[in-house]
């Protein structure tokens, strides 16, 4: 026969459960908790603050290079669209077109459109002093590239320090190979060009070379003109046919013209080459020629001295964001300089093809 489930006496004690913080506290605790995280420094909710900042580029006309160098503002604008990426930053695009009236117009439509910063890059001081005046009445932070805007930070090029380095490699390079054999030096390219600071690229070179060596110092003046290489330098290797000779180059164009010259006058085995930007020509990618490559480790040029100006977004944008955040800033940044050679340029340049 079956019996009757028996029922639960009525006077029995129930068991008494734990619960988690979570749910005893109840949606006050949880919520104090989730406010903290959220207005805490670097949190998620500054994390997603979005800023709007406006890149005024000093041009990107075809074909039009910069500082001296082989790079042109199209490469210097698309390191700013890759630089952005894991950044909470709306970028606004300007081309102030080497022209002053211009680079006032797109500061003016900037403040209109209400940007947090403001990044210049133009050489006029002028319009760069209307540009901060501008920028101020709005209370626009600015950001300066390669050229002062009155009351602003500074990111550039260091010239000098980069032809003390291609000096320097110069030295070296004659200290190991050519020790007490009579030697000459000779910098050759747009050595002129004063808008683009090239003589201090020049002084550095010869200041490096003065304090190592002894060898006597040219310039060769191509008024940025690479045809102009071949008969300048062909001159000079004629005139210097019993010694080694040194050659900067102030852009890497004119380090391959200068190494056409000298293989042609048959004095490749007497001569040591180094440029200066690292841009393209020099390094390329997998299928082009590249005349700086761990390959081709018996190349006269060298090395060249990077100036990185297709990687200038990097540099720039996280200046910009510390301005944002009420961070200080130095008054001066400096581009870091670097001798790229056969060891190294991978690790500078990795071949993009490969990867």
């Amino acid at each position: 026969m079956s019996l009757p489930t028996p029922a639960f006496p009525r006077e029995r004690r129930r068991r008494y459960v734990r619960r988690p913080w979570w749910r005893a506290g109840g949606a006050a605790a949880l919520g104090a908790v989730v406010l903290a995280i959220l207005v805490a420094p670097g949190g998620p909710a500054s994390a997603q603050r979005r800023w709007t900042i406006a890149f005024a580029n000093v041009t990107e006309e075809p074909g039009v290079t910069l500082e001296g160098t082989g790079f042109t503002g199209a490469e210097v604008r698309e390191s700013f669209n890759l630089a952005v990426r894991p950044h909470p930053v709306d970028l606004v695009f300007y081309d102030n077109h080497r022209d002053d009236a211009r680079a006032i117009a797109n500061a003016e439509a900037a403040v209109a459109r209400k940007v947090d910063l403001y990044i210049q890059y133009h050489a006029g001081a002028a319009a760069n002093a209307t540009v901060a005046r501008t920028l101020k009445s709005a209370n626009v932070p600015v950001l300066a590239v390669n050229y002062p805007v009155p009351g602003a930070p500074l990111y550039s090029l260091d010239n000098a320090a980069a032809g003390r380095l291609a000096g320097e490699a110069l030295a070296q390079f004659a200290s190991r190979s050519w020790a007490g054999q009579p030697m000459v030096a000779v910098v050759v390219g747009r050595v002129s060009a004063a808008a683009e600071r090239v003589p201090e690229r020049v002084q550095g070179v010869s200041e490096a070379l003065r304090q190592r060596l002894s060898a006597r110092i040219t310039t060769l003046d191509t008024q940025g003109n690479p045809a102009q290489v071949a008969p300048l330098l062909g001159a000079f290797l004629a005139a210097n046919l019993s010694r080694k000779v040194l050659i900067a180059a102030t852009d890497d164009a004119t380090a391959l013209a200068a190494k056409a010259a000298v293989e042609t006058a048959g004095r490749a085995r007497d001569t040591a080459i180094v440029g200066h930007g690292v841009d393209r020509s020099v390094h390329g990618g997998m299928n082009d020629r590249k005349e700086i490559d761990p390959s081709n480790r018996g190349s006269i040029v060298i090395g060249s001295v990077a100036f990185y100006l297709d990687r200038l977004g990097y540099d720039v944008l996280p200046l910009a964001l510390r301005i944002l955040r009420g961070e200080p800033v130095p008054a001066r940044t400096v581009t870091p300089h670097k001798l790229v050679t056969a060891a190294n340029v991978f690790i500078e340049y990795p071949p993009y093809d490969m990867n």
